[in-house]
């Protein structure tokens, strides 16, 4: 695994998580997944390493993005690659997290502490993701394209749908991430700044946590803040400063925006390419408000059931815009910083519409 998760290259770029810790912890909890016969787990290998070029295509025909660029094919993993990858990616980001001069007594122990938590998040959604898409992963590709075999046989069996549809749709989503971050060069510097300059807040956060906490508790005996998410992301909104929930409103506002259009593309391809496209999708949706009791609790308190809540409306978002100014139009949110919608304009895209467009 890369060197970006030893502790020794944490401790010199102040990584506030031990992923080395979080890879260990999350391998050990996650489950194997489905027994499959070895001819048809070949077989499924094959069939998605070989989809994920034929997506890609289709989602440049579609949404105009990323013409001229190489396709390069996705990497099909199975669950323990797959948390190792993702610490990979997250430990890149995560890194130069604090502050100089921001080392302090016990700050190994934290890290360790976070790593444990980390690993068991990865482990809860190691048997779920189907795929990923990470920009700061892989070496001279852009990123790297992540699809979980046993997750998407698994899901494909669930659902009752025919398999290459199946894996045709999930490549389509994971493809436009990939398009959206290699068609606009931009994209990946914003976004990596932006959570650096997040992280870099929550000292302010926590101290202001304090002064906030009598309001705090107020807004919780009613039920939730007036402006407000119910749930994880509504509880830190209540804890952040001003600054702080600015740039937490741009990293909503942007990862709404990326979940919904990714979603809206692979279902807007259609079923010239996807035959099944309208049952598989109704069934996934059901399957996403699914799971037992303590299923929903670990969601809930993850945050899960906070991002299908992100893919709907960010799917809105761009259906709304896409109506009525065109693929063409909706493509100037890719142009710089200022064209993204506001998150206030995710609820109402016809405000980005005339902020942008002037109608």
């Amino acid at each position: 695994m890369s060197t970006a998760t030893s502790p020794a290259r944490q401790t010199e770029n102040r990584n506030p998580v031990d992923w080395g810790v979080a890879v260990t912890t999350a391998q050990r909890l996650v489950k194997p997944g489905p027994s499959v016969p070895i001819e048809e787990a070949e077989r499924a290998v094959a069939q998605l390493r070989a989809a994920t070029g034929v997506a890609e295509t289709h989602v440049r025909e579609l949404t105009g993005l990323g013409m001229d660029l190489p396709l390069y094919e996705g990497d099909v993993v199975d669950r323990r690659r797959w948390v190792e990858a993702a610490a990979e990616g997250l430990a890149a980001l995560t890194d130069g997290a604090l502050p100089v001069g921001s080392n302090r007594p016990m700050g190994g122990v934290l890290a360790g502490s976070a790593g444990v938590q980390a690993g068991m998040v990865l482990a809860f959604l190691g048997g779920r993701v189907l795929g990923q898409y990470d920009p700061f992963g892989g070496e001279g590709t852009g990123g790297r394209l992540l699809l979980v075999a046993p997750n998407i046989m698994g899901a494909q069996r669930a659902l009752d749908v025919p398999d290459e549809d199946f894996q045709m749709w999930v490549c389509l989503h994971e493809c436009t991430h990939r398009l959206q971050f290699t068609a606009v060069p931009w994209l990946r510097g914003y976004f990596s700044g932006e959570v650096a300059n997040f992280l870099a807040g929550l000292d302010e956060t926590a101290t202001s946590a304090f002064a906030r906490l009598p309001e705090v508790m107020k807004q919780i005996r009613r039920g939730r803040g007036e402006d407000t998410d119910a749930g994880p992301i509504g509880l830190v909104e209540l804890l952040q400063s001003p600054r702080q929930r600015a740039v937490f409103d741009r990293l909503i506002a942007l990862s709404t925006l990326l979940e919904g259009h990714a979603d809206h593309v692979m279902d807007a391809v259609g079923p010239s390419v996807v035959p099944s496209v309208a049952t598989i999708r109704a069934r996934f949706t059901a399957r996403r408000r699914g799971g037992g009791v303590l299923d929903r609790i670990l969601r809930a308190l993850l945050g899960v059931d906070a991002k299908v809540k992100q893919y709907a409306a960010g799917a809105a978002f761009t259906r709304h815009v896409v109506d009525e100014v065109g693929m063409s139009g909706f493509n100037v949110v890719w142009e710089s910083p200022e064209t993204l919608p506001l998150r206030t304009e995710i609820a109402d895209p016809a405000a980005w519409v005339r902020r942008i467009h002037g109608r």
